[in-house]
């Protein structure tokens, strides 16, 4: 809504304030079924998460929506991601750490951004209690398993 729709409703406004309560002005001063509905959808969608993504070839994208579930206690074993990654908490909490980074604990809510090739030493659920659950969205330019082993001789840190 620009500053000149603000002046005019407030101007209705005010002029059916000091003129009548009557439904005439009420209706005049109301917001439009289209500003209404724009408002509304703003409420509604908020930006969860930016980064900027590698080079990729734009010809052979391909993305691609994967649910993972940690049982409690659950640890996967040390790998890796040829793809940039965008992961978000759906449920419980996700232990994290990337050769070279320090441990992060991710909670139902968050997002965070996963850059390709990786080592990931430490993948697991936060709780030995509750389950925990993630969306990865993997963003690839070529056909690749989307996980992959670590490399022999980067498996330390995982637990």
């Amino acid at each position: 809504m620009t500053l000149r729709d603000q002046s005019t409703r407030y101007t209705l406004a005010l002029l059916c304030a000091a003129f009548t309560a009557g439904a005439a002005c009420r209706s005049a001063s109301a917001q439009s079924p289209a500003d209404a509905a724009r408002d509304t959808a703003a409420a509604r969608a908020r930006v969860a998460f930016a980064h900027a993504l590698p080079r990729l070839d734009g010809g052979h994208l391909e993305v691609k929506l994967v649910e993972v579930v940690y049982g409690p206690g659950q640890a996967s074993s040390p790998h890796s991601h040829p793809c940039p990654v965008i992961g978000y908490v759906t449920e419980g909490a996700l232990r994290t750490q990337v050769k070279g980074e320090t441990e992060v604990i991710y909670r139902a809510g968050q997002s965070f951004y996963e850059a390709p090739n990786g080592i990931h030493q430490v993948s697991a659920n936060a709780s030995r209690e509750r389950p925990a659950k993630l969306l990865a969205y993997f963003v690839c330019d070529h056909s690749t398993p989307l996980s992959v082993p670590a490399p022999d001789g980067n498996t330390s840190g995982a637990r």
